[in-house]
């Protein structure tokens, strides 16, 4: 594989809105489709200042959100805090969370998944 099979330019890649999310559009960086990765998915996420990942999960997926812009609330087990720039989250395989956005500016935030979500039948699990 050549290095200029390895590098992806995000303003290139189609956006999406994924289930059970709302004010969300989402770019795959790494999966399948943009570098053939089968072990990992990595996905720029930029939410509304009203954006909102409801409650859901991902079996047999483990999630980090490492948040680059803005502010958001994650909620797991009815336990709420805080995330501000450079701060991170994981979540485990099956673990029901949500992720709302804070004040009246956008969110950006790099999201992994491994394995990939994107091969999964059902990826939001809604909870």
């Amino acid at each position: 594989m050549k290095l200029s099979d390895c590098v992806v330019r995000v303003d290139r890649l189609e956006p999406y809105s994924p289930d059970l999310h709302a004010g969300t559009v989402n770019r795959r960086i790494i999966g399948q489709e943009t570098v053939g990765a089968k072990n990992m998915e990595i996905v720029l996420g930029e939410l509304d200042p009203s954006g909102v990942a409801e409650p859901h999960s991902h079996s047999g997926t483990e999630q980090v959100i490492y948040l680059l812009k803005g502010r958001i609330e994650v909620e797991m087990r009815g336990e709420k805090m805080q995330l501000e720039p450079g701060d991170t989250v994981y979540f485990p395989p099956g673990e029901t969370h949500r992720v709302v956005v804070l004040g009246d500016r956008p969110a950006k935030l790099l999201v992994t998944y491994s394995p990939p979500i994107q091969s999964a039948d059902t990826p939001f699990e809604q909870s």
